[in-house]
């Protein structure tokens, strides 16, 4: 990871960390303040979704990246995330759960969380994935065609067109594999459940009962087809697109 480039990327960026844990939150904050120049911080899901109100009415503008525990007292982790899309559905956001708390990602993912790490937290691989993060909220802001999604610096994805494009040629892609693509980039990064890729890709082909097997395939081929789409399986939740 090159750290100046990550510093490059945050250098604007003001993040919400939400914990309830009153060691860990102090840790935690000082991880983050080594990456963003700007972190404050909530108790609880109720302090953080005050702040994230209050902080649109002083700004004019929202936190460029949420991230928050699960299990808090007077609004957990899945009220706070559900409140901030009803104001902001393309709000980024990251979850950070203890391992006993599995069973409450899902409901997380079906809402459109974009990353979670478990606790404790693996640093070297938090820093990591913020790298990757931080890089596509930098260009996303940078970028002024909100219709082009961005991927690396030879390929992009053209939302309008539907269309992969690497060195300005198109790539040809089946109807199913643009589905796909079509999903896990116009969704702002976050993840996307299987049943939802399933549903999307073959809603049409009502003499196929597709499953997990199909989703598979379809992955494998298109990794062959496009090195550059990184595509990332989320364990037991779904895929999502590296960039």
């Amino acid at each position: 990871m090159d750290y100046g480039l990550l510093k490059k990327y945050t250098r604007n960026m003001v993040v919400l960390f939400v914990e309830d844990d009153t060691d860990f939150r102090k840790e935690f904050t000082e991880l983050l303040q080594d990456i963003f120049p700007k972190v404050e911080t909530a108790v609880d899901g109720m302090d953080a979704l005050n702040k994230y109100k209050e902080y649109f009415k002083e700004t004019n503008s929202y936190y460029d990246l949420v991230i928050s525990d699960i299990k808090m007292p007077n609004f957990d982790g899945i009220e706070l995330v559900d409140s901030m899309y009803k104001i902001k559905k393309d709000q980024k956001v990251v979850i950070l759960s203890a391992r006993n708390e599995f069973k409450y990602l899902l409901p997380l993912v079906n809402l459109g969380i974009h990353q979670f790490f478990t606790k404790p937290i693996d640093y070297s691989t938090f820093l990591d994935d913020m790298f990757k993060l931080c890089n596509e909220i930098y260009h996303n802001n940078k970028n002024e065609d909100t219709n082009i999604v961005r991927i690396n610096e030879t390929l992009i994805w053209d939302k309008d067109k539907n269309k992969l494009i690497e060195n300005d040629k198109i790539i040809e892609l089946t109807k199913n594999e643009i589905r796909f693509v079509k999903t896990i980039l116009n969704n702002n990064g976050k993840i996307c459940t299987v049943d939802e890729l399933i549903n999307t890709i073959w809603f049409e082909e009502f003499d196929l009962n597709p499953d997990i097997t199909h989703l598979k395939s379809l992955i494998y081929r298109l990794r062959k087809k496009v090195p550059g789409l990184h595509i990332k399986n989320i364990y037991g939740l779904g895929y999502t697109a590296e960039y």
